[in-house]
């Protein structure tokens, strides 16, 4: 097939008018969703918005656009739609054992307020799973936990997605920034360190947040010295994790630390009046348990932060993958199979100012079944249902009831990455992102904007910095801005969407059993997701033109070109020759 080369203004030649028409897809779906229409079929007629305008706005041939949306929907099955039916298998198996009573009343051993539960489990339990897993993974357990703890479902989901933002940069062991360092050619270690200096803030904000919007103002600051400890703890380690060892374990080691400091805290400090919700007035009443029944019952969480944390290890990953190519194990063609997917593989070229010379995208489906983060999830409910004291047929008959719950969910989320994957294809982000880049002056408070947009359409920070890190570096050298502090804003900016894209909502609404409610959540979660990502912009507005420029690392400077002496030839003397004359 011919290749087709994107274009970015199809309308009218001009980027403001085009970007509006590229939006319609967006608009569909957010609009749908708003008016109470169910997720799936919001998402399907989003699908269909988007591939009308790829068609017959961006002259896309259809079978370039409909293997497009094929390959996001493989995508939303494996990994994104097997991660999620695996944390609600695990959520299903201690549901059905009767042990999440136990853990519920162990957590209430620690602090029945529940402000203080949404911070360990929403903020600090989060961001551990984030850090190790992502891609979803810590917004089903978190609400999953939530809501089996008794919060109520709409907010159970709200604030796992709220809290599910200021670790998502670093998350699935620094993912998110090992691509941009990837895709910008910027320097892994100053990446890591610039958005290190943008996000400590807002992890120190987001657990203030959590509770003002969970409870209201009066009650956050009853609590402020429990906000305080958890955000502060984990802020100041993010901060020198990023800077001073890299991107690979700053939410991991931060967790632990928010974890163990709230945990503390808890030992000389208790908030005054005890915050709960009216239909639960027995809860933080005293449970007598033995301590072997509580440990038991902590298994399948423990079993669950084991394998996930293991999973995204290099070299648990490469061995599960096969090995290196110089050194193949027994798995080696058995656990990954690659596919390049047909029509579209490097049919599509990305054209400049997008990227710098005109690029051919390599359109491959990796079905990676064995090192995918959802099979530890499976592994690991194989192993907590067998310790709980379920038998196979047991385990069998909890998992096709869990997929029967989920069915419309994964469908949906199919159809959001389908959307997704043709908008991309089209090239109709990258007309967004360009209108975003055209601001001039105030393009660095629209640089985390731009990231917030990414991780809006895409569901992921990762995809948002391959997607838009390359605009970033670019546009900040024509304006003369430092290009680490702009790519470092696409990530951290892009981390607010997170709360709003279609497939962190949809995966909230299974978690917490709020299926066809996905509009609700949405506009639950929608001002802060806003207005915190216009903070961010805001952070770094001031960086690029207030702070000095020694606050953020300086991109590396371009090598100085090689001069090259030639000493010339020497001619000897003719024998005998006379002396030169004098001059």
């Amino acid at each position: 097939m011919t290749p087709w080369t994107q274009v970015y203004s199809p309308v009218m030649g001009n980027i403001f008018l085009s970007a509006l028409v590229a939006a319609l897809p967006v608009f569909v779906l957010l609009g749908l969703l708003a008016k109470h229409v169910k997720a799936h079929y919001a998402a399907i007629l989003g699908l269909v918005a988007s591939l009308a305008v790829a068609i017959f706005v961006y002259r896309m041939p259809a079978g370039l656009a409909g293997m497009s949306a094929v390959q996001g929907a493989l995508v939303g099955l494996v990994p994104i739609g097997w991660i999620v039916l695996n944390a609600i298998f695990i959520y299903d198996i201690t549901v059905k054992s009767g042990d999440f009573e136990v853990v519920k009343h162990s957590i209430a051993g620690l602090a029945s307020d529940r402000r203080i539960q949404a911070l360990l489990i929403a903020f600090s339990f989060g961001a551990f799973i984030e850090g190790a897993a992502g891609f979803g993974t810590p917004v089903a357990i978190s609400a999953a936990m939530l809501i089996g703890l008794g919060f109520r479902p709409l907010q159970a989901a709200g604030i796992a997605l709220i809290g599910n933002t200021a670790p998502v940069a670093y998350g699935a062991l620094g993912t998110p920034i090992i691509a941009l360092a990837g895709v910008t050619g910027l320097p892994l270690d100053h990446l890591s360190a610039a958005v290190g200096r943008i996000l400590p803030i807002f992890s120190l904000i987001v657990p203030f947040w959590i509770i003002w919007t969970m409870a209201g103002r009066k009650a956050m600051l009853e609590v402020w010295p429990a906000c305080l400890t958890a955000g502060a703890s984990f802020a100041i380690t993010q901060f020198l994790v990023s800077n001073y060892h890299g991107p690979w374990l700053v939410d991991i080691i931060g967790a632990i630390v928010s974890m163990v400091a709230t945990v503390i805290l808890l030992k000389f400090w208790q908030p005054r009046n005890i915050w709960r919700y009216e239909h639960d007035e027995a809860v933080g009443a005293k449970v007598e348990q033995g301590s072997g029944k509580v440990v038991k019952a902590w298994m399948p969480w423990v079993f669950l932060s084991v394998f996930v944390f293991a999973w995204g290890t290099p070299h648990v990953k490469a061995f599960l993958n096969g090995g290196p190519k110089n050194q193949p194990n027994l798995l080696m063609g058995i656990t990954v199979k690659s596919y390049e997917m047909p029509l579209i593989h490097k049919n599509i070229i990305k054209a400049p100012p997008v990227v710098s010379k005109a690029t051919p995208e390599v359109a491959v489906y990796t079905f990676n079944w064995l090192s995918t983060t959802g099979t530890s999830l499976f592994l690991a409910g194989i192993c907590s249902g067998l310790l709980l004291g379920f038998g196979p047929l047991e385990l069998l008959k909890i998992f096709g009831h869990t997929i029967y719950r989920v069915r419309i969910s994964l469908l949906t989320i199919a159809a959001m990455l389908a959307l997704g994957y043709t908008t991309k294809g089209a090239g109709l982000d990258a007309t967004m992102g360009l209108a975003f880049a055209a601001t001039g002056a105030l393009f660095p408070f629209f640089s985390a904007m731009l990231g917030w947009l990414g991780v809006a359409l895409t569901g992921s920070d990762t995809s948002s910095n391959v997607l838009f890190g390359g605009l970033q570096k670019v546009t900040a050298q024509q304006l003369g801005l430092n290009p680490i502090l702009t790519a470092a804003a696409n990530s951290a900016g892009g981390v607010m969407g997170k709360m709003i894209d279609a497939q962190s909502i949809v995966v909230a609404s299974v978690a917490t059993n709020q299926q066809g409610e996905e509009g609700t959540i949405l506009r639950y979660v929608f001002f802060h997701s806003l207005a915190l990502a216009a903070l961010v912009g805001v952070v770094i507005f001031f960086y690029a033109k207030i702070l000095p420029a020694s606050w953020m690392p300086a991109p590396p400077a371009p090598a100085p070109a090689v001069v090259t002496t030639v000493p010339a030839p020497v001619v000897p003397a003719a024998p005998n020759a006379a002396p030169a004359p004098a001059k």
